[in-house]
């Protein structure tokens, strides 16, 4: 499972993008940007990958963000044996648990 929260620092906004094996309970990939680039959730994925190293096919849940949308996702997860899932639209409850709130 993985998302993307923010950080507010005294130079601005540090985004965070953070993979979690929910089998394991512990975060497997991580990446902290200045920006929403697409590369944010790219960089954790791939740390993820290659701490993990999944032999089999792996679901990869995220919300619809755009981040999670792009081609350069959808390949990376084909590349990896990756199966990406997304939350409907509007509903946050599927990924909660690596959301801002999940956190404190």
């Amino acid at each position: 499972m993985t998302d993307i929260t923010y950080i507010r620092t005294w130079q601005g906004w540090l985004y965070l993008a953070v993979v979690v094996d929910l089998y394991a309970r512990k975060i497997v990939g991580w990446s902290m940007k200045p920006t929403l680039a697409r590369e944010i959730v790219l960089d954790a994925l791939f740390m993820a990958v290659l701490r993990r190293n999944p032999q089999q096919r792996v679901l990869v849940h995220s919300d619809q963000g755009t981040q999670f949308g792009s081609d350069d996702w959808r390949r990376f997860c084909r590349e990896h044996n990756l199966q990406p899932s997304m939350s409907r639209r509007g509903n946050c409850w599927d990924n909660a648990i690596v959301g801002p709130s999940s956190a404190a």
